[in-house]
């Protein structure tokens, strides 16, 4: 795999003009992006700066965390605060997220997306409202362990960490085994359209747009 040192505004930008040359591969009138990454990648960020970037360019985009998607503690810490396991496939509320944000945007749905629905702070549901996305918007949804989920995305980016920089820069190191599986079992950095090297978060590099290679 080879990369291109690259900045995250051009990033950004190079990102969004492929979004906004893209068609829905699902026949709706949504177009989603995942950018997947560890905590310790800047995911959020990257998502805003690419939701920026579209709305530059006159499009409507809804950026969604999976941190607002998390299942009750009740649920999450059945086997312990600190359960590897559990944090890899217990811990992300995947069907909340396929009722709540995927589904109103699937063809023929009415674009009407709920863009959070727990707060693990106070372990309650959050009661935001939902948000209408107009047809022709554009999803951004970011976390980990975005890939493997059968999630209909358009364009996958992931936000790779070196195992060296991860356990450097992680702040709870007990989820190490679990990006450790992630890696092993859907392994992201084959599996997305564009992946990202993040060990420096000054000086990233990217493997460019599908289908376009890095010279």
């Amino acid at each position: 795999m080879r990369f291109e040192a690259i900045t995250w505004e051009r990033l950004s930008e190079a990102l969004a003009a492929h979004v906004d040359g893209a068609a829905p591969g699902d026949g709706s009138a949504w177009l989603k992006v995942a950018v997947d990454g560890a905590p310790a990648a800047p995911t959020g960020e990257t998502a805003e700066r690419i939701a920026e970037a579209l709305r530059l360019r006159g499009r409507s985009v809804l950026a969604v965390g999976t941190g607002g998607f998390l299942r009750p503690a009740s649920l999450r810490y059945e086997y312990g605060k600190r359960d590897p396991d559990s944090y890899y496939s217990g811990w992300f509320d995947t069907g909340a997220l396929w009722r709540e944000v995927f589904g109103p945007l699937e063809a023929g749905g009415g674009g009407r997306v709920l863009p959070d629905l727990w707060d693990p702070v106070t372990d309650r549901a959050t009661r935001s409202p939902y948000v209408e996305l107009p047809p022709g918007g554009v999803l951004v949804v970011h976390g980990p362990f975005l890939l493997g989920h059968w999630f209909p995305f358009d364009t996958t980016v992931h936000l790779r960490l070196s195992p060296g920089a991860l356990a450097r820069r992680s702040e709870e190191p007990w989820t190490l085994p679990a990006f450790e599986r992630y890696e092993n079992e859907v392994g992201p950095s084959e599996a997305a359209d564009v992946v990202v090297r993040a060990d420096d978060p000054r000086h990233p590099a990217w493997t460019g747009l599908p289908g376009q290679d890095v010279p």
